[in-house]
C-alpha cells in the first residue's frame, strides 16, 4: 500500500460503565453499555470500513465493549490490547498510533474520554478542509458520547500522523 493512499482511524469510546466496588481498570459495561456497544458495532460495519487493526485499551469496559463490537462486523481485524491506551493523553495515543505498520490502512482505536475527545480535536486541522462540520459541532457542543465514534482520514504514513494533518469526516452516537 501506498503511503499516499488516505488512511482512517477511528476513534471509538467505550460504552457506558457499571460503578460496582471494583478498581477503575476492573469497571465492567453497565446493561446499556452492553446494549449501545453492540449498536455501535452495527453502526460500524454500515460504515463499510474494512479494519486492518483494532488498538484496544486492556480495561475491562473496552475489552468488553470490543467484543460486543466486533461480533457486529463481517470481518474481525487483528486486536491488540495496548496497556498505554488506558488513562492516555492524546499525545500518547498518537505516539502508539505511529507505530502502526504502513500496511494497515484503517485502524480503530477503542480507548477513553478524555482522551479519544482530545484526540478527535486536535487531529483536523484548518489545512485539511472543513470536513463534517455537523460532527465537529456536535463534539465541541456535546462532547464525545459513551459508545459514540469518530471517523478521521489522512493521507502519509503512520508515523506522520500528528496534529492538524487529518480530517473528521464522520461522528456517531447512540441516541441518548
Amino acid at each position: 500500500m501506498s503511503v499516499a493512499e488516505p488512511r482512517r482511524i477511528v476513534l471509538f469510546r467505550h460504552a457506558k460503565a457499571d460503578w460496582p466496588q471494583v478498581t477503575d481498570h476492573e469497571r465492567p459495561l453497565a446493561e446499556r453499555g452492553r446494549l449501545d456497544a453492540a449498536t455501535a458495532g452495527s453502526r460500524l460495519a454500515d460504515t463499510g470500513i474494512p479494519f486492518d487493526l483494532a488498538l484496544c485499551s486492556t480495561a475491562v469496559r473496552t475489552r468488553e465493549t470490543w467484543k460486543l463490537a466486533v461480533h457486529e462486523l463481517a470481518h474481525r481485524p487483528k486486536t491488540v490490547y495496548e496497556e498505554r491506551l488506558y488513562e492516555a493523553s492524546p499525545g500518547e495515543l498518537i505516539a502508539v498510533l505511529n507505530e502502526t505498520p504502513d500496511d494497515a490502512r484503517n485502524v480503530i482505536l477503542v480507548g477513553h474520554n478524555p482522551s479519544v475527545q482530545g484526540l478527535a480535536e486536535i487531529l483536523p486541522g484548518a489545512d485539511t478542509g472543513a470536513g463534517n462540520s455537523e460532527a465537529r459541532e456536535w463534539l465541541k457542543q456535546r462532547g464525545f458520547a459513551a459508545a459514540g465514534f469518530a471517523v478521521l482520514s489522512f493521507t502519509g504514513s503512520w508515523k506522520s500522523l500528528e496534529p492538524g494533518v487529518a480530517t473528521l469526516d464522520d461522528y456517531w452516537a447512540p441516541s441518548e
